[in-house]
Order: structure tokens, then sequence, then C-alpha cells
């Protein structure tokens, strides 16, 4: 199911004024309320299908020429604010066919196991990734959500959506505008490792933050669902 965020950062807003300010976990604290709340809110969205676009965004394009030095400069920052991510494989960063960039972050870094409130410790990493994405703002940030075949199909589905959204209301929340922002959770469709083991499942749960740019006469690609992410 792919679901737009033009409305996520009014519901952010209502998270935060529900959240004693005072509270250590207030930003995580966030991210489930938003997950939960999305819903609600979703049937109000406007989206043009038959263009893949969402309507109003107003998120600036990139000449052609222009985009892959746009895409690398982006690469070369994510990697350097996420070093000590990366060396602790709670993160990967890869260039995909298309010149789209793709986060993918580890469940286990993210989440506790069957839920989909960002652990404390994931605020500070997707804080990293926020700051780099809202300087460079051509581009539109689909998060993608995955799990493991472990337990039931529609279930599997419904909490991949659900951690898609809060890691999307918890970039809202740094800033990122809701506009430049669609979330889908594609469930235990596109597994990256064979389920028959530990190891296969741990890397199949997980959240991918593809980040397409915004071509100048072709924006509309940008908006369009990512391509496969499996294996």
């Amino acid at each position: 199911m792919r679901l737009t965020v033009r409305m996520l950062a009014a519901v952010t807003a209502a998270a935060l004024a529900g959240c004693a300010a005072d509270d250590p976990n207030r930003r995580a604290k966030t991210g489930a309320a938003v997950g939960a709340a999305i819903g609600a809110v979703l049937g109000n969205q406007a989206e043009d299908r038959s263009r893949g676009r969402i309507v109003g965004a107003a998120v600036g394009a990139i000449a052609g020429a222009a985009v892959g030095s746009y895409m690398d400069r982006q690469r070369r920052e994510l990697e350097a604010r996420l070093v000590d991510e990366r060396a602790r494989n709670d993160l990967a960063i890869t260039e995909l066919p298309d010149g789209s960039l793709k986060v993918g972050v580890a469940s286990e870094a993210t989440f506790e196991l069957d839920r989909y409130d960002l652990r404390p410790q994931a605020l500070q990493t997707f804080a990293k990734i926020a700051d780099v994405l809202r300087r460079y703002d051509r581009t539109v940030i689909h998060v993608v959500g995955h799990t493991d075949s472990t337990g039931p199909e529609g279930y599997n589905q419904a909490l991949s959506e659900r951690r898609a959204e809060a890691v999307a209301s918890f970039l809202v929340a740094q800033g990122v505008p809701a506009e430049r922002i669609l979330t889908e959770g594609r469930g235990e469709r596109e597994p990256v490792a064979p389920n028959d083991t530990p190891e296969g499942r741990r890397r199949n749960r997980r959240v991918d933050i593809v980040i397409r740019p915004v071509v100048e006469g072709r924006e509309a690609e940008a908006y369009a669902p990512p391509p496969p992410l499996g294996r």
C-alpha cells in the first residue's frame, strides 16, 4: 500500500503538543503517535495517480546535466555523517540503477520486536539523515518498510506500513517538508536474504529510504514508486 504524507506536519505538531516537553523520549513517542494517527488523515489527501505526482507539491527541479553531481554530493555527505552507523552495520548507502540513493536501515537499530515506535538510540541516526535531506531539497523521499516472513502476511504488511510512517513522521518533525515524503509498506514481499535462517530474517527486517532526484522536464518520475528493493 502506497501512502502520501501531505498532512504529516499537522499530525506531528498535534502529537508533539500531547507529549510533555521534558520527556526524554518525546520524539520517539511522536513517531508512534503519528503512526497511530496517520490513517485518519490519509483520506483527505489528494494525489494525481495518473501522473504519479502529488497535487500541489512544490519541490525544485534539477537541470538534467547537474543531476549526477548533485546526487554524488548528497551521497558523500550521507556517508560522512553516518560513518559510525555504517561501521556497526546498522545501515548501508547504495546507488540504485536509476541514479536514486537508498539508505537501508536495519530494523534492529530502529525498532523493538513487533513495534513501530522508534528506539531512542535511533533518533540521532535519523536526525543526521534529516539534516542532509533538508539541505538537498530537490528530491522526493520514499520511505519503504519491510518485514521478514514470520507471522501472517497481513500483519507483516500493516507493520511495514506503520514503521515507514514512524520514520517519515520523525523526518518531518526534524524539518523535512512533508510534501517531499511518501511512505509505503511492502511487507514480506521483497526479501534481501533467505527467510529460513535467523540472519536472513534479520536482514529482511528493514526500512529503506529512497531519495529520488526531481529532474527538470521529468518531475513526475521522482514521485513514482521505487523499483523492487529485494534481491
